[in-house]
């Protein structure tokens, strides 16, 4: 199972978090906010089909996101959890850890923002479109 959307980039991407990334709708970030790597996306985790959210559940599904500029791409692993509820409206947030809230997409990530391609982040910090890519197994 696979969804795509659409973010971009922004002057304030530091991606220095070190146990999470985050994609979010809001269009303007402070510095401080070192986990958000994609602004102005075109979904929320309400706008994913509710067949994956399903699947995403469940603690053995394993979830790869794949995020995209154009001279650039990272993929990051991770897992589902049955109390993920997805259902933020704005923000869709990666962890390295087990910890999981209405924004967190998945767990268990091998990955956070500072683990991130640097030609990846420099894309971003210029203001380039990101595609995001969920896949679930």
């Amino acid at each position: 199972m696979k969804f795509s959307f659409e973010a971009k980039g922004h002057p304030n991407v530091t991606s220095q978090h070190r146990s999470t990334f985050e994609v979010t709708q809001e269009k303007e970030i402070r510095l401080a906010a070192d986990c958000i790597v994609g602004v102005a996306s075109k979904v929320s985790l309400n706008d994913m089909p509710s067949q994956m959210k399903e699947a995403i559940r469940d603690e053995k599904t394993h979830i790869k996101v794949i995020l995209e500029t154009e001279n650039s791409e990272d993929e990051i692993t991770g897992y589902g959890h049955p109390s993920l509820t997805l259902d933020h409206p704005t923000d869709m947030v990666c962890r390295k850890s087990s910890y999981t809230c209405n924004r967190t997409l998945m767990i268990n990530a091998n990955k956070a923002a500072v683990d991130l391609n640097q030609q990846l982040v420099d894309d971003l910090k210029s203001g380039k479109k990101l595609t995001v890519k969920i896949i679930v197994d």
